[in-house]
C-alpha cells in the first residue's frame, strides 16, 4: 500500500508552524501549536486530530509542502479518531464504490472528466467546449472526498484501477493525451494526492480553469463584458493546488468581471458548510454558511461563482434568499459568450 511521502523532521525544524496558527478552526498559540505538530509528526494521538475538520487549508499553508492535511488524515484512520460517524463514513465508502461496468469507447479530444457528477453535462456546450467528449460515472470517480472521513485507505486503494481504466478505456494508454479535470477535487488528485503518495497518474490532467481561459482567449472578440461584482466561493479541493488560483482572476479579467474583495477567499476561504453537515457538525455548518452569506452581501455582490458542484448545491438556496444569483464558473463564461 502506497505510503506518504512525509518527513517528520521538516516539522520539528518548523519556527512558524503555519499548518496549526493559520487554521480558522483550531484556537492555539505557537508554543501549543509546536508540541501538537510534533507529535502529530511522531504519528501520536493530538487534540488536531479531533478538532480538524478537513477542511484542506494546512496543506496550502505548509511552507515545506510535507504534506501536514494527507498526515491528519492518515493518522485519524490509523488512531480511529474519525471526524465523521462511523456508520454514515461507511456507508459512503459502499455508494460511492465504482461499479465495475466501464467500457472502451471512441472519443474526441479535449476530453472532458466530469467524475461522479453527470448532472452537470448541460454546462458543456457551445463554442467553449466545440468538439469535446464527456466522460462520467462512478468507475472514474476519483474518491478524494474520503479525506472528509478519515479514509485515506479507499483512496489509495481505487485511485490505481481509476486511473488505469482512464488511460485503456478513453486514451488507449497515451501518457501524452490530456483530461480535463471538471472538479478541483479531481485535479487535486491526480496532481497533489497521488504524487504524495507515489501513484503514477498515466495521463496529463488540465485544470478546468486552465482549459477555460485559454478558450476565452480563442473566442476573445466574442466576448461581451458582464459588469457584474462577484464573490467566489473557493472550494476545500483548491487548497490542494493554489498553483491553480491565479486563473480564477484571469477569467474573470477576460469576461469583464470583477472579484469582489472578500474576507473569507483565497487563503482565507471558509468551507461552504457541506462538509460539516456530513459530519454531524451542524453549529458550525451553520456558522460557517451564515459568514460566507453575510461575507457576500456585505462586498456587495450580485452573484456568487461556484465551480465545486458540492459548494453550489450547499449554499445556492442560501445566497437566492439574499438576492445573490448562484451560478457555476462555466455558466458564467457562457454568459459572457452571449450562450
Amino acid at each position: 500500500m502506497e505510503i506518504l511521502n512525509f518527513k517528520p523532521e521538516l516539522c520539528a525544524a518548523c519556527a512558524t508552524v503555519d499548518c496549526l496558527m493559520k487554521c480558522q478552526y483550531i484556537d492555539i498559540d505557537l508554543e501549543h501549536a509546536r508540541e501538537e505538530s510534533l507529535r502529530i509528526s511522531r504519528g501520536e494521538d493530538s487534540e488536531v486530530l479531533r478538532k480538524c475538520v478537513t477542511c484542506y487549508a494546512c496543506e496550502e499553508y505548509c511552507p515545506f509542502g510535507n504534506h501536514p492535511f494527507y498526515r491528519i488524515v492518515d493518522l485519524q484512520e490509523q488512531l480511529d479518531l474519525l471526524p465523521a460517524p462511523r456508520p454514515l463514513a461507511e456507508s459512503q465508502v459502499r455508494m460511492m464504490a465504482p461499479r465495475g461496468t466501464i467500457s472502451k469507447k471512441p472519443v474526441s479530444f479535449p476530453l472532458v472528466d466530469l467524475c461522479a457528477f453527470p448532472m452537470l453535462k448541460g454546462g458543456i456546450r457551445g463554442s467553449l467546449f466545440s468538439g469535446v467528449s464527456v466522460i462520467d460515472g462512478m468507475d472514474i470517480f476519483c474518491n478524494l472526498m474520503f479525506l472528509h472521513f478519515a479514509r485515506s485507505s479507499v483512496i489509495r486503494e481505487r485511485l490505481p484501477q481509476i486511473t488505469k481504466s482512464i488511460s485503456s478505456c478513453y486514451l488507449e494508454e497515451d501518457a501524452t493525451r490530456e483530461v480535463i479535470c471538471y472538479h478541483d477535487e479531481c485535479y487535486g488528485t491526480y496532481t497533489s494526492w497521488a504524487p504524495a503518495y507515489g501513484v503514477d497518474v498515466p495521463f496529463r490532467p488540465v485544470h478546468l480553469f486552465q482549459y477555460l481561459h485559454e478558450r476565452l482567449l480563442h473566442l476573445k472578440d466574442k466576448i461581451k463584458p458582464l459588469n457584474l461584482t462577484v464573490a467566489y466561493q473557493r472550494p476545500c479541493s483548491a487548497r490542494l493546488i493554489p498553483e491553480m488560483e491565479h486563473y480564477v482572476d484571469d477569467i474573470f479579467s477576460l469576461i469583464g468581471v470583477k472579484r469582489a474583495e472578500r474576507r473569507y477567499d483565497r487563503g482565507s476561504a471558509l468551507c461552504c458548510g457541506g462538509v460539516m453537515e456530513a459530519q454531524q457538525r451542524f453549529e458550525l455548518a451553520a456558522e460557517n454558511q451564515e459568514k460566507n452569506i453575510a461575507d457576500m452581501k456585505q462586498c456587495g455582490a450580485t452573484h456568487a461563482v461556484f465551480n465545486c458542484p458540492f459548494c453550489f448545491y450547499t449554499l445556492m438556496g442560501k445566497t437566492m434568499k439574499e438576492g445573490i444569483t448562484p451560478v457555476l464558473m462555466v455558466d458564467l463564461c457562457h454568459m459572457a459568450l452571449g450562450e
